[in-house]
């Protein structure tokens, strides 16, 4: 039995959201603020004995709702929002005893059994009528004066009466009503338990959630305080879980020695400054006065002062025998932070399992950034090695949900557990969150497709999930160029968290159903890599007979040539099978801004070379690279000829030569370009001034789309921010 899938409504960014999680492991990914730490705090929120919500954890488009009802006359038809969490459960045929309560039907089929947690007005005409009596009480005691007293709107009335107006309630869910979109209908009203301190009851003998929070207080610092160190966490682990220290006679009559030792040191030591505090006038008549006593009990001795200590590798053993250690706090701050997650979640899932009669059979451990403070390698090694650590038992099995950033964590295993958090454009005008389950894309893939991108992401630890915006590129040229083009064409994407894939021509459309499939705005800057077409037949395509095979096209492996040649066709396998979905270069050269956006999808765009103007001898000419390269030498043509860029390979008029027209210009650049050391190319490039040169128009333009498209994010997630919403 575990946990199935989690449904959030209203609360914070995550308006409507399913998220599913795996039996075992399921790790929550995507940019910041984009609702992964909402799950982990609905969850504490709904769960928490106290009431901790606040007006701030709901949605910002219920805001405006809120007043709005406020202003309205007719009580009966009040319908105020609601929070509500959905946590649904896949049920074994040895815990069916354990759901009697939340069967819907005698009709039931073993289908997930689900309970709704909703924190919801007690009584919407009760609250309408208590702002009112309040809004009444304020005016009278305003008197004429031009200040509105609170509550001036109902969203001020609810920021302090809110725990007093709502309370959590328990319902019962039916899997069958629930619609192909897995949501239910409007007129949807699910049963409730008798009461709440029975839905209560039930909820609690069927999961136990436990939350390590991505602040650990782990410090370096000598200084306590309110860190909570290493020590600390395996004495609380010893108290709690261990086996206990049994002190015979002998050792009980050594420590009350000590104690009244201490205490008579403790006497003389604190006689001065107790004296200065009396002389301040303390104690008084009626007030106790002050000792100092050691408290050397036996029951807290052990747990209380037994500490972590680093042995000292290399070091004899001192004249005791013992050998060199340091305390806790030496240590670095990533093995204390890998300790301490591995001892907190031992300590959860002890807890759990010692529960015995009563322990509800779900345990769900929610972590939260376990990679702080740790390399690369530590990150792999947890994410690996945790569920070994927990030595699971068939009826006894503790469930992970894990948040984090790190790309070293989220590729050690398959896309199945990963559920991607995309921030997106809700209707209402504030931005929210859809969660992405890429078990489905798992499951749609082609194998050798998932392991491909797998492969790639570990071999280049991608942060492609963790991305504003992605940016596909051809090769190294680009990868050193592009970056020094943002800064000088659209300097506001530095704000923003790009990722750049090298993938090549040949490779990125394979990324193109997991683009799809996560909705993450990207730019594909490729090349056109026009060829010349060349017939050709496989050897069991021959067919003489047949006039259709026989002068079949095939421009893979065509002659290459300029882009302006006639009847030229791409080789490039992104414009032709992914966008714009296009052989002939004539009809890459004529596509609009619109055609160049993938096919029903506003957030991918490509960016090849364009006809753009090129300047020789006092003429302005149109011309059109085949390359990043190519186009580059044709828009700075003058620039790329002069003496003092040699260095970038580009020169193609001999010193003191008479310069050739545009039309041969072009012929030797085309031609210089494809022997050309382009890295050399693009490292000299970054030497140059860049005021000097200028970008190739295609690039400029896909830089300026994207620009466009983050800016618009960016205002919704500050809005959002602004609106309370939460990472």
């Amino acid at each position: 039995m575990h946990i199935q899938s989690l449904h959030i409504h209203n609360f914070r960014r995550l308006k409507h959201v399913r998220v599913d999680l795996e039996a075992d492991t399921t790790i929550f990914v995507g940019a910041n603020n984009s609702g992964k730490t909402s799950v982990s705090h609905a969850l504490q929120c709904f769960l928490s004995k106290k009431e901790n919500f606040s007006l701030y954890d709901f949605t910002a488009d219920c805001w405006p709702i809120f007043n709005r009802l406020g202003e309205q006359r007719h009580a009966e038809s009040q319908a105020f929002p609601r929070l509500s969490l959905d946590i649904w459960f896949a049920v074994d045929a040895d815990n069916l005893h354990r759901v009697k309560h939340l069967i819907p039907t005698l009709d039931w089929a073993q289908t997930p059994v689900g309970i709704r947690l909703e924190y919801a007005p007690k009584d919407d005409a009760s609250l309408l009528a208590n702002y009112r009596k309040a809004q009444v009480h304020a005016a009278a005691g305003a008197k004429g004066n031009a200040y509105k007293p609170w509550p001036q709107c109902m969203t001020a009335y609810l920021e302090r009466r809110l725990r007093t107006e709502y309370e959590i309630r328990y319902l019962i869910l039916d899997y069958t009503k629930l619609g192909n979109d897995h949501e239910f209908p409007e007129d949807y009203r699910p049963a409730s338990f008798a009461s709440t301190a029975e839905g209560q009851r039930v909820l609690a003998s069927l999961v136990r959630v436990d939350f390590m929070d991505a602040q650990r207080h782990l410090s370096d610092a000598t200084s306590q305080g309110r860190a909570e160190n290493l020590s600390k966490k395996l004495s609380a682990f010893y108290k709690r879980n261990l086996d206990k220290y049994q002190m015979d006679l002998e050792a009980l009559s050594t420590l009350a020695a000590s104690e009244a030792s201490l205490n008579a040191h403790f006497a003389t030591v604190f006689a001065g400054p107790l004296s200065d505090i009396r002389t301040l006038g303390y104690p008084g008549f009626s007030n106790p006065e002050i000792v100092v006593k050691s408290s050397l009990k036996p029951e807290t001795l052990v747990y209380e002062n037994a500490g972590v200590h680093y042995v000292l590798p290399g070091l004899p053993p001192d004249g005791d025998g013992q050998r060199a250690t340091l305390p806790d706090r030496y240590n670095g701050l990533g093995f204390k932070n890998l300790i301490y997650m591995v001892v907190e979640v031992l300590d959860f899932h002890t807890a759990w399992r010692e529960m015995e009669d009563d322990r509800p059979p779900v345990h769900l451990v929610m972590i939260e950034e376990p990679e702080a403070h740790l390399h690369a390698q530590l990150q792999q090694v947890f994410i690996r090695k945790i569920r070994h650590i927990l030595r699971d038992e068939p009826d006894c099995c503790t469930q992970l949900a894990i948040s984090t950033h790190s790309a070293h964590i989220v590729y050690e295993s398959s896309f199945r557990p990963i559920r991607y958090f995309q921030r997106r454009d809700a209707p209402s005008g504030v931005s929210d969150t859809d969660v992405k389950n890429l078990s489905v894309f798992h499951d749609q893939e082609p194998e050798a497709s998932r392991t491909f991108l797998l492969q790639y992401f570990k071999l280049t630890h991608c942060d492609l999930f963790f991305a504003d915006a992605a940016v596909f590129i051809e090769g190294n040229v680009e990868r050193l160029l592009i970056p020094l083009m943002i800064e000088k064409e659209a300097p506001e994407l530095k704000s923003c968290h790009l990722t750049l894939l090298e993938v090549g021509g040949a490779f990125a459309h394979k990324f193109q159903h997991l683009i799809e499939f996560l909705g993450l705005t990207t730019l594909i800057v490729t090349d056109l890599d026009s060829v010349l077409p060349k017939t050709t037949l496989s050897a069991d395509e021959t067919d003489d007979d047949d006039p259709e095979v026989a002068t079949r096209p095939s421009h893979s492996s065509g002659q290459v040539c300029p882009a302006t040649a006639p009847d030229a066709v791409t080789d490039n396998p992104i414009l032709t099978s992914w966008v714009p979905g296009r052989t002939s270069v004539a009809d890459l050269l004529a596509a609009t801004e619109e055609e160049k956006l993938a096919k029903s999808l506003t957030h991918v765009r490509v960016a090849y070379q364009t006809s753009a103007s090129t300047k020789w001898q006092g003429k302005t000419t149109i011309t059109t690279g085949r390359t990043l390269e190519e186009a580059f030498a044709l828009q700075n043509l003058p620039w790329t000829q002069e003496d003092d860029q040699a260095y970038l390979g580009l020169r193609v008029v001999r010193p003191s030569a008479t310069p050739p027209d545009i039309s041969e210009m072009r012929k030797r650049i085309f031609s210089r370009v494809r022997n050309m050391d382009k890295t050399r190319f693009a490292l000299g490039l970054l030497t140059a001034d860049t005021d000097a040169w200028v970008t190739p128009t295609y690039i400029v333009e896909g830089l300026r789309w994207l620009s466009s498209q983050l800016r618009v994010e960016a205002l919704e997630v500050a809005t959002g921010l602004r609106a309370g919403s939460d990472a």
